[in-house]
């Protein structure tokens, strides 16, 4: 009998030395909430641990997550006021780019600044886009939103703009417009196989989300991974710098097929649902937290990506070192 594979599964350290997948800090992503007007943080029922930060809670986040070694924050906007046009989005005193600046400047070289680039915190019916006379979602009307979306991120000091919004052509729009004003240097990341999914649940209460109905006419069928990589490859084409799977626990599949034809980074997103479904039974005595945070982000890695954004960075960066 051979007993190979069992002889390098003996012990703790043998294990870590075989190990074929490894996760380190900086291949962390942690994203963030910050709200208008907030003076103090604001918890998220359905994401224990998660909160909507005030700017000095922001701050204070920030050297944490700085302090850890992750690779860098995602920034998400809160505003007090929303319009059909998600003007909040354009306004350089708006509450994302403000947010934008106190990053760049608090975290120096030590994290990469990433922001949001969609109108759906913004918006208030809650959609990524801008709507038509009979309330579909106008994809080059959006267009335009995201390319002025873009220069105010880009004059911010966002150094990635995360164009999550689902948008054809989305990708070659934001990269015209970042060229011909100056920001060449400013990557961006497609959110390009990103389906319409129940796994978002949290993260709406996390925005203050007012939508009513749903995203499946611009965001892809959870039946559908072929279609997937074809958006993966199409937004390589129009020039994005990363690509994204969005979910990832769901998507391990689409994950490992766009890892196999890729060839820029490939990132994938471990959504609020995955959160609050690992938080919830832990809490309930079910599983065992730790062991679950780090073998769900683990597999995520295993299947190819090469970055995770996940709401446990800061704390399983901490675990990491």
């Amino acid at each position: 009998m051979d007993h190979r594979p069992r002889r390098l599964r003996t012990t703790p350290a043998m294990r870590r030395l075989v190990a074929e997948t490894r996760l380190h800090p900086a291949d962390l992503v942690l994203p963030m909430f910050v709200a208008e007007g907030a003076t103090e943080p604001r918890p998220i029922s359905s994401m224990p641990g998660v909160v909507q930060h005030s700017v000095d809670s922001f701050t204070r986040a920030i050297a944490e997550a700085a302090e850890a070694g992750i690779g860098g924050i995602m920034l998400f906007g809160v505003p007090l006021e929303k319009d059909a046009i998600g003007s909040g989005a354009t306004d350089p005193d708006g509450i994302l780019n403000v947010a934008t600046r106190i990053a760049v400047e608090e975290a120096g070289d030590a994290l990469v600044v990433q922001t949001d680039l969609c109108l759906d915190e913004f918006t208030d019916h809650g959609h990524c886009g801008v709507l038509d006379a009979h309330g579909v979602v106008d994809n080059d009307a959006t267009l335009e939103r995201y390319r002025d979306m873009a220069l105010a991120q880009a004059e911010s000091g966002s150094q990635l703009l995360g164009l999550s919004g689902m948008m054809d052509g989305q990708v070659a729009a934001v990269r015209e417009v970042l060229e011909s004003s100056g920001f060449e240097d400013t990557a961006i990341l497609a959110y390009s196989a990103k389906y319409a999914s129940a796994f978002y649940g949290p993260f709406r209460e996390a925005v203050q989300s007012t939508l009513k109905g749903d995203r499946r006419s611009y965001q892809l069928d959870a039946a559908n991974g072929r279609e997937g990589i074809r958006e993966v490859l199409l937004d390589i084409e129009q020039g994005a710098d990363v690509v994204m799977v969005k979910p990832a626990g769901s998507y391990l599949d689409v994950l490992a097929e766009t890892a196999a034809v890729s060839t820029v980074p490939v990132w994938a997103y471990q959504v609020s649902g995955e959160y609050a479904m690992v938080e919830a039974a832990a809490a309930n005595g079910w599983i065992d937290r730790d062991r679950a945070i780090h073998e769900s982000v683990l597999a995520i890695k295993r299947a190819g990506a090469d970055v995770v954004l996940t709401y446990w960075a800061t704390e399983l960066a901490g675990q990491l070192r």
